[in-house]
């Protein structure tokens, strides 16, 4: 099984964060589809948990926008609609940047290193023989390597989420994007720019990332 999206392996999660995990990346790589009813008895006991953790799970998916609640008729994973890849853009393409330069300028020497290694990683990386989860694993790793180094908790936690709701966009149409090892070799140069402490260069180079991703995901979409 692939490594879940933006998961830390030393760490010793609750039994609720588990649950928020998992159902979290099945909702990013649409094995529970968009608009699909979510039943936390079914759920609770596939993970052998109670139901309160997966309860505290949903409710989070949805402070997420990842899942939607209605009075007595239960909880849906959140439709996604083709203005959202704009919306969500134009917040990605402000909050990147900012977090990027604030990397470069702000990281640790622990934090640059770090960088440097998932350099390595992604150079390595075999795209072509990768599943999908090893690939969104991949490239969420790196983006939330630059969110942490840039110091802001709440900066990092607004682009977790906005990230997470872009990656499920991309999920919708990955199948018909050439190319993909291209879009994660991209973080190469914007890694480096934040290891080298290039501030200009690292927020240019996470705009064209995002407005790239915005067009490609766009162009994929009206050509269904």
């Amino acid at each position: 099984m692939a490594q879940a999206v933006g998961l830390d392996p030393q760490e010793r999660p609750s039994l609720a964060e588990v649950a928020y995990r998992v159902v979290r990346d099945r909702l990013l790589t649409l094995a529970i589809r968009p608009g699909d009813p979510i039943n936390d008895d079914a759920l609770a006991k596939e993970l052998g948990f109670g139901r309160t953790p997966v309860r505290e799970a949903l409710k989070r998916l949805e402070l997420d926008r990842l899942v939607v609640t209605y009075p007595r008729r239960g909880t849906f994973a959140m439709p996604v609609e083709v203005t959202d890849l704009a919306y969500i853009s134009e917040i990605r393409s402000q909050l990147e940047p900012l977090a990027a330069a604030r990397a470069a300028r702000l990281a640790s020497p622990a934090a640059r290193r770090r960088l440097l290694s998932l350099i390595e990683k992604v150079r390595a990386f075999d795209v072509g023989s990768a599943s999908v989860g090893e690939t969104l694993a991949c490239d969420a790793e790196m983006h939330r390597a630059i969110y942490a180094a840039a110091g802001n908790p709440h900066l990092e936690d607004a682009l977790v989420r906005y990230d997470n709701l872009a990656t499920r966009i991309w999920c919708l149409v990955m199948d018909r994007l050439p190319g993909l090892g291209g879009h994660l070799h991209e973080h190469i140069a914007l890694l480096q720019a934040v290891v080298d402490g290039d501030e200009e260069r690292a927020a240019e180079l996470s705009r064209q990332h995002v407005e790239g991703f915005e067009v490609a995901v766009r162009g994929a979409l009206f050509a269904a």
